[in-house]
């Protein structure tokens, strides 16, 4: 079975992106403080995707139990890392890419045995490619960091991301194993498990660039990812997934209230560097629009 893997953005890998983080101390502990809200939310929604089962299957249902408790425990760890180098744990600034991943959910039904198993690979698909994107983020942290300077600080940082991506490896083969478990049963079940992976990996996509891309231009960028997470589905599903999310694609609320705060900030760190550097670069995003 194909294995689907994070695509770069704007010709950058996680080790790259990440190498700037560390740079950047402010910025550098917002992007901790995502880690935990989103190891903090996974828990609220695997907790969800459990009531949602009621108990069947049952081995899928201890497996997420289990996960709900290794991603609190992420949370704790980070939580009290961020607290220990008084940082705030309050909600990141930004734009939330969890949020964005859900907004570009259909939700799935789960009435009849038939939409409950197309439910379930849809949940394990969506969680897996999630998964991977921590992976992807936690190994170039810890990449990032034994290259940096070995302050007191980022060692500590670097041995709590240590503790967390060996169990977020096991989660992403763990979903592996499901979605190959359930393609086997036949040609059918093969066939619904690879859209399903086409199809949340194009939205887990287009959630990541939502949350790095604030440039001119970026609304239309929005549009074409949800374009392609569009042609992905079925005819039949296509208008009425496009015509809900269309409106806040464009009009993208937490997209001009973000921009607004970085100019801000840009602005009152440095004026001079706001007009040579910020307004060209931020202009400069209308050239990567289609």
């Amino acid at each position: 079975m194909k294995v689907a893997y994070p695509r770069k953005y704007n010709g950058m890998n996680a080790r790259d992106i990440l190498k700037k983080v560390v740079e950047e101390p402010e910025i550098h502990l917002i992007t901790l403080n995502r880690y935990r809200y989103n190891e903090q939310r996974s828990c609220k929604d695997l907790t969800e995707l459990i009531e949602k089962l009621n108990g069947q299957p049952k081995e899928l249902v201890q497996d997420l139990s289990r996960h709900v408790s290794d991603e609190a425990r992420h949370a704790m760890w980070l939580t009290d890392l961020l607290a220990e180098l008084g940082a705030d744990i309050g909600t990141p600034p930004g734009i939330s890419y969890i949020d964005e991943f859900e907004r570009l959910l259909d939700q799935e039904l789960y009435d009849s045995e038939t939409k409950l198993e197309d439910g379930i690979i849809a949940a394990l698909a969506s969680i897996n490619v999630t998964e991977k994107r921590g992976c992807e983020y936690f190994s170039a942290h810890i990449y990032a960091l034994k290259q940096a300077p070995q302050t007191a600080e980022n060692i500590k940082i670097r041995k709590t991301i240590e503790k967390i991506f060996p169990e977020e490896v096991g989660h992403v083969r763990w979903g592996n194993r499901w979605l190959a478990q359930i393609a086997k049963k036949t040609p059918e079940h093969r066939k619904k498990v690879e859209k399903a992976r086409q199809k949340y990996t194009a939205i887990e996509q287009a959630a990541y660039e939502s949350g790095m891309d604030i440039m001119a231009g970026a609304e239309l960028r929005r549009l074409n990812n949800l374009l392609e997470i569009v042609n992905i589905m079925p005819l039949w599903e296509r208008p009425q997934y496009l015509m809900e999310r269309i409106p806040q694609t464009l009009l993208a609320p937490e997209l001009q209230m973000t921009r607004i705060r970085v100019a801000q900030k840009a602005w009152q760190r440095d004026p001079e560097s706001f007009m040579k550097k910020f307004v060209p670069m931020f202009f400069k995003g209308l050239n990567n629009t289609e």
